[in-house]
């Protein structure tokens, strides 16, 4: 990251608001931020996770998260939200906020984080399984109802459940950027079976789980599918929440993503 780059914990009010306006900007939702200063103040004030990043003295991103389960033994920290401004200009600012908070969390003996995703977005799949080390073994149908934003309106919100166990051996080789990329092409030879794909024209291709390893691709950006042919984007939903979801109860997890958007599950 940039040298002038500070990620710290927030609590003053009007740091807050503008973490605030920074979430109102990311999920094009400028009336209605999906979370507002004074939720955001009393987690802080109650003892939960509130980080900023602050690109000289510009806030350019954050990360909240709150505590869960009952201790000692499930609890954990579930990491609600992470945006980061589109003109942030500072490479790999999401990577350095989760490792802030993993910091944050080894620190108060808390070895567990989770937190959703939508299992369309293939970007923020690799960023969570594979740069970050974290898996997925649930799958979450419209979780949130239906959503309103820029970027998701009018669409069902399936999510993973992202499982970040913050003391593996994978995810601190992926905190040391030690993170190896799957080999699709490796593992097809090896006989993993690729139970859906994108088709010539975009739709999606299902074939049978006849394998220990299943290979799962998902569209290169749903969100301008979604824009452009909202029938389509509902067969994706709909397609890959049967695929996943057959694929869970059979045992298997989520062990890995490719940035050309293949998630790998191992039984």
């Amino acid at each position: 990251m940039s040298a002038d780059v500070t990620i710290l914990e927030l609590h003053k009010l009007e740091d807050l608001r503008e973490l605030e306006r920074v979430f109102a900007a990311v999920w094009e939702r400028p009336d209605e931020p999906p979370i507002g200063s004074d939720l955001m103040r009393a987690l802080a004030h109650s003892g939960n996770y509130i980080a900023g990043a602050r690109h000289g003295t510009r806030l350019v991103g954050g990360l909240i998260g709150w505590l869960g389960g009952s201790p000692p033994d499930h609890l954990h920290l579930h990491s609600h939200i992470l945006g980061v401004v589109a003109d942030a200009q500072v490479r790999g600012l999401g990577f350095e906020l989760k490792q802030h908070q993993r910091r944050w969390c080894l620190d108060r003996g808390i070895k567990v984080v989770e937190w959703t995703t939508d299992p369309l977005v293939r970007r923020n799949a690799h960023f969570n399984l594979t740069k970050l080390g974290a898996e997925a073994r649930e799958y979450l149908v419209n979780f949130y109802g239906e959503m309103i934003d820029g970027l998701n309106a009018g669409e069902e919100s399936d999510r993973l459940l992202i499982r970040w166990r913050l003391d593996s051996e994978q995810v601190e080789a992926a905190a040391r950027g030690n993170a190896p990329e799957p080999a699709v092409e490796q593992l097809t030879g090896e006989g993993a079976a690729v139970v859906l794909s994108v088709g010539a024209s975009g739709e999606p291709v299902a074939g049978p789980p006849s394998s220990e390893v299943l290979l799962c691709q998902v569209p290169e950006d749903i969100v301008s599918v979604r824009r452009a042919d909202p029938g389509l984007a509902h067969a994706w939903r709909v397609e890959s929440r049967r695929v996943l979801s057959v694929a869970f109860d059979a045992g298997y997890r989520m062990s890995a993503a490719t940035r050309t958007g293949w998630y790998v599950l191992i039984k």
